[in-house]
This record gives C-alpha cells, structure tokens and sequence, in this order.
C-alpha cells in the first residue's frame, strides 16, 4: 500500500509567494531604506542649512518669526558678492588648496617609502615601527603646536604657508603609512620575487610592480591627507597671523567675526564654498577609495 502524499492546492502556491513577497518587502523597507533615509537626511542636513543661509537675505536671517528658517521666502546673492569681491576669500580659498596640495603630497611620498620598507624590507623589529608609528598618530594635536611652534619661528617659517605644508605630515605620514602597511600586505610578494630573480633592484620593483597595483591604496592615502590638510584648523591658527595667508577654516571664523557679530550669510556662503573642492575630490575618485577600504588590487 502507497503512502499518498498531499499536494498544495492552486490557491496556497499562489498566496504563499505574494505573503513573501509583503513580507520581504516590509522587512526591507524598515531593515535598509529607512535607516538610509534618516542618515542621507542627518548628513546632508548641515549643507541644506548652510545653502539657504548663504541665499538668504538679512532681514529673513534675523526674523524667525514672520519667516521660514528651513525655507527662503527671497534669495540674494548679496552675501557671495560680499565674500568674494569684499574680502580675501579667493587667497584664503588659493592659500588652503596650495598648503592642501603640498603637504599631501609630501605625506603620500613619506608614507609610501616608509610603509614598504616596514612591510616588503623585514628588518628587524619591523612590526613594533609600524605600530610606533601609528601611535604617533594619536597624539593629540593640541599637545603638538607647542614645540612645533618653537621650532617653526627658530626657522622663520612663522606667518608663511611653508610652515603648514612642513608641519602637516607629523600627522598624515602615520596614518598614511599604517594604512599602505595594510595595502601592501595584499599585493602578493611572489610578483616581486620574480623581478629579484629578474635582477630588478628595490627602487625598480617599487615603481614598476608596487606602486601601480597600490593605485587604489595611494588614492585613498591622498584623500584621507587632502581632506585633514583642508580642514585642519589648530595649527594653521597657531602658525599663521597675517590675513591674507590664512587658510578657509580659520579666516572664516577670525575675519568674518567682529566683537560679537556674525556675518552669517558670509560665514555659510563660505563654508560651503570651502567645502565643495572636498566633495569634488571625492567624487572623482570615490571608486579608488572603496577598491582601497576592502583591500582590492586591479589587475
């Protein structure tokens, strides 16, 4: 005697998928597009603000009352104009880039040397540099600017721009080389024994075979530096005192603050100004530094 197996009806296949489908759907909804919704909305918020600040005439800045204050009823260009064509922005914003550039690429040099040497070299007590440097990193920078500024005005660099692209790298060269330390460690070290035996020197192997599988490393390396060179604001406080050689994120605030009244249509028009060669950078080269983060190498 067989055994008589039930078979689903017609209207249980068709429910079953549609109840899946709700389900995954629902589940989807409150697991991925919802908490992305609310953090694009908390990230993008501070730049909302900061544009229609910037837009936004005085008298709707100074009257919540009868005004929107996440809306512009008005918009004007008044406070570009004035930022632009009333202050040194423009050698605030050219100052910033050029101290951006020059210690970024100072640090990517620096960083590249040291992190092969740490990792393809194998010298002796090798791993505990690394980590040395690495902890150097976390020394705080507001402990640093102290004998840094002795050091500074003993060489004249005092007022000067040279004197942020020379100081910066005590603090990118760290980070930067521990995190080339962890790129290399991806690139298979069997590509260089062949060019050894080949009879490739270190220095022919690093700029042929290393550094263009280390492309994705390099570019995130430089976009970490760019990003603090850009924004740093304790040193370029301390080192710099002259208007006209202040970087963006200080000059905003000391020039565009008297007393006790804040330019806020100049303060925002020029954060986002000041902001946006960052976000460009990014943008250009956002594959490269997702390729680095996962420890990806192009073939």
């Amino acid at each position: 005697m067989t055994d008589t197996v039930a078979q689903p009806s017609v209207a249980d296949t068709k429910a079953a998928p549609d109840t899946m489908a709700w389900d995954s759907g629902l589940r989807r909804l409150m697991m991925i597009y919802l908490p992305l919704s609310c953090f694009v909305l908390i990230l993008l918020f501070p730049f909302y603000w900061m544009a229609i600040t910037s837009f936004k005439p005085n008298a709707e800045l100074m009257n919540y009352k009868e005004h929107n204050p996440f809306w512009i009823t008005s918009p004007t260009l008044a406070h570009i104009k004035h930022l632009l064509f009333n202050t040194a922005y423009p050698r605030w914003l050219w100052t910033t880039m050029l101290v951006a550039i020059g210690s970024t690429t100072l640090s990517l040099i620096a960083s590249t040397l040291a992190a092969y040497a740490i990792e393809r070299l194998r010298f002796r007590g090798s791993p505990y540099v690394g980590l040395g440097i690495y902890l150097a990193y976390l020394v705080p920078p507001s402990i640093l600017f102290i004998p840094l500024a002795t050091v500074v005005v003993q060489f004249g660099l005092f007022d000067s721009p040279m004197a942020l692209i020379l100081v910066y790298p005590t603090f990118l060269v760290p980070f930067c080389t521990w995190l080339l330390i962890g790129y290399f460690k991806s690139i298979p070290y069997e590509l260089e024994e062949c060019a050894l035996v080949d009879g490739a020197t270190r220095l022919q192997i690093l700029r042929r075979i290393t550094l263009p599988l280390a492309v994705p490393g390099l570019i995130s390396a430089g976009i970490f530096s760019f990003t603090l060179s850009w924004n740093e604001f304790i040193y370029a406080l301390a080192f710099i005192q002259s208007g006209a050689n202040k970087t963006v994120p200080v000059a905003i605030l000391t020039e565009l603050v008297t007393g006790d009244v804040y330019q806020w249509g100049a303060l925002m028009a020029g954060s986002l100004l000041g902001s946006l060669p960052v976000a460009v950078f990014y943008s250009l080269f956002v594959d490269y530094y997702v390729s680095s983060l996962t420890g990806a190498v192009k073939e």
